[in-house]
């Protein structure tokens, strides 16, 4: 009941102007109030065999399993609660460098594992219009989706916060020894429907802000009027799922580098965390 509130409590806070709060601050709070909440008592169980309370998430996929008492309460000599605040820690350390860099001014535009391209219905109008000049016009209307995606992305903060604190004991060690996305895939499962109904209406907005909208109605437009062909793209649902594989690119780098290279394990828990993931390779 405690996580409940206080994910809801987080959720009201974050969600009333997450955009005019500075990022850093905002998952500065995050680190704080999951390090409250991350640490549940061990099982009593010790000696037997003990049916895993919820589905995992490893490599992508979902599969019930029987994990023994005295793997549950010990990996390595580590406790319940350092294998859970290492797993939080690292989420926290990726999703705020991904959201605060994804956020800037061209944020998507410069990232090369974030950055939207052309919709694939519409690459052969991106095709036509280079080859009759209109390069410029092209430009313009990919530039401008991804300023939409980069206005909507700090809707993201209070959903995250809630499936970190929602993580249990067996979530954490699962991920832990899980495959390299599998922390990055823990998240998708939990958040991908709630960060699809933040971001459609974020997105939609701010097509009509930063003015895309009008672009690519002209670029389409241009297009159908030259071919003869009719083609009207849901550009709002396109940017809106493009905004959601950007930021879990970037967690997914983050979290490839943190199981991957030592020196990106920046904090002793890191160190120590993975540390004993290293060890059961």
């Amino acid at each position: 009941m405690k996580k409940i509130i206080l994910s809801l409590t987080l959720i009201s806070a974050f969600a009333v102007n997450a955009k005019a709060q500075d990022l850093k601050s905002i998952f500065g709070t995050i680190k704080k109030e999951v390090e409250k909440v991350n640490s549940p008592a061990p099982s009593a169980q010790t000696n037997s065999t003990v049916k895993a309370d919820s589905e995992k998430v490893v490599n992508g996929s979902t599969a019930s399993k029987t994990i023994s008492a005295e793997s549950l309460t010990k990996l390595n000599g580590l406790s319940n609660s350092t294998v859970s605040s290492g797993l939080k820690e690292a989420l926290s350390i990726g999703l705020t460098d991904g959201i605060k860099s994804l956020s800037q001014k061209n944020g998507f535009y410069n990232n090369s594992i974030a950055k939207i391209l052309m919709p694939e219905e519409l690459q052969n109008v991106e095709k036509t219009l280079r080859s009759l000049g209109m390069g410029s016009l092209a430009d313009k209307g990919i530039k401008l989706l991804n300023s939409a995606a980069e206005d909507a992305v700090s809707e993201a903060a209070p959903i995250f916060v809630n499936a970190l604190t929602s993580m249990t004991i067996t979530d954490a060690k699962d991920i832990l020894i899980g495959g390299n996305n599998a922390a990055t895939n823990y998240l998708k499962l939990k958040t991908t429907t709630d960060l699809t109904k933040a971001f459609q209406p974020k997105v939609e907005a701010s097509l009509g802000k930063v003015g895309a909208d009008k672009v690519w109605n002209n670029l389409i437009t241009k297009y159908n009027t030259l071919t003869g062909n009719q083609i009207d793209p849901n550009l709002n649902a396109y940017v809106t799922q493009q905004t959601i594989n950007g930021v879990f690119n970037m967690v997914a780098e983050k979290e490839q580098g943190i199981r991957g290279n030592t020196a990106l394990r920046t904090t002793s828990l890191l160190q120590q965390v993975f540390g004993a993931q290293d060890s059961k390779k």
